[in-house]
């Protein structure tokens, strides 16, 4: 039997300044690497850049509810372009038939596309479009950057943040590696959006993470599961990310470089000590078997 498959794939175009999937080999890598107890590979792990077509379509993401692929990991580096009405209707017709789907966006407009992806749109807020409800968070986190809300500063690329998990913990933080069983620490970033459940009763926050700026507190994802299409169809799981700087090659080894856009000078912390980021890579080998499942008949809160 195959292993089910996993694309891994931006919404930009390839360009080589700039957060093309190249920048996530060691996301992918790590995928790749998990097997099953009979040593069989536990997932088929494919990895593209969006390639419009003559129609600005993407052929892959426009028929993926046709496709074999059994999650996707959209990483949403664009600012407002990068999925075409049948992108998302290819989406949607994904999840209809229980693909699990994992979206990460980051700062300001960065993932805007995202908006059009129904329940997963509504949970992520920017700056031009469906901000954040509580007015106080529209300003900006830091005062010395150029960088709008939602902007929150979470600790230097090449560090870590310290996340609160909600409770009742979510299995997608748990880990046996972890002080306590549980993942509290997730590489920084200096930039990470919003995300919330924008009072949907499928949306729970798993964990929050807080700003070394200004204390506030932020959504560090958001699940959804049991969710449902406006017709009451059944979707498959989903998880919406704050930032996909938590999984690119830089936020988990500085040395391997970033766009040249990028000004805010590194830390070296998990350079000097990567054992939590091997623990946090465990919460990317959850989610992967999480998304590949279809949901029970209550959600974990209502289990615990």
């Amino acid at each position: 039997m195959d292993a089910p498959q996993i694309l891994i794939q931006t919404t930009i175009p390839m360009s080589p300044d700039d957060w093309h999937v190249g920048r996530f080999s060691l996301l992918r890598e790590h995928l790749a690497s998990l097997t099953n107890p009979d040593g069989s590979p536990r997932y088929e792990v494919l990895a593209r850049n969006r390639e419009p077509d003559e129609h600005g379509d993407d052929p892959v993401l426009r028929d993926l509810g046709d496709s074999d692929v059994t999650q996707l990991w959209l990483l949403a580096v664009d600012t407002g372009d990068g999925l075409s009405p049948k992108d998302a209707a290819g989406l949607h017709a994904f999840r209809r038939r229980g693909g699990g789907l994992l979206t990460a966006r980051d700062h300001q407009d960065m993932g805007l596309c995202l908006l059009c992806l129904d329940s997963l749109g509504r949970v992520n807020y920017f700056h031009s479009k469906h901000p954040e409800a509580e007015e106080s968070r529209r300003a900006r986190d830091e005062s010395f950057s150029h960088i709008d809300y939602p902007n929150y500063h979470s600790g230097e690329n090449g560090d870590y943040q310290t996340i609160v998990p909600t409770e009742p913990v979510h299995e997608l933080l748990r880990s046996a590696r972890a002080p306590g069983g549980v993942i509290t620490q997730f590489p920084a970033h200096p930039h990470e959006g919003a995300v919330g459940t924008d009072g949907l009763p499928q949306a729970r926050s798993i964990a929050t993470g807080k700003s070394t700026n200004t204390g506030r507190t932020f959504n560090i994802a958001i699940a959804l599961e049991n969710d449902v299409d406006h017709a009451g169809r059944p979707l498959g799981r989903a998880v919406a990310e704050s930032s996909f700087h938590h999984f690119t090659d830089y936020n988990w080894n500085i040395a391997l470089g970033c766009p040249s856009f990028v000004i805010d000078p590194p830390g070296d912390e998990i350079a000097k000590n990567p054992h939590p980021l091997e623990i946090f890579k465990d919460y990317v080998t959850n989610l992967a078997d999480w998304l590949s499942h279809p949901p029970q008949a209550k959600p974990w809160w209502e289990r615990n």
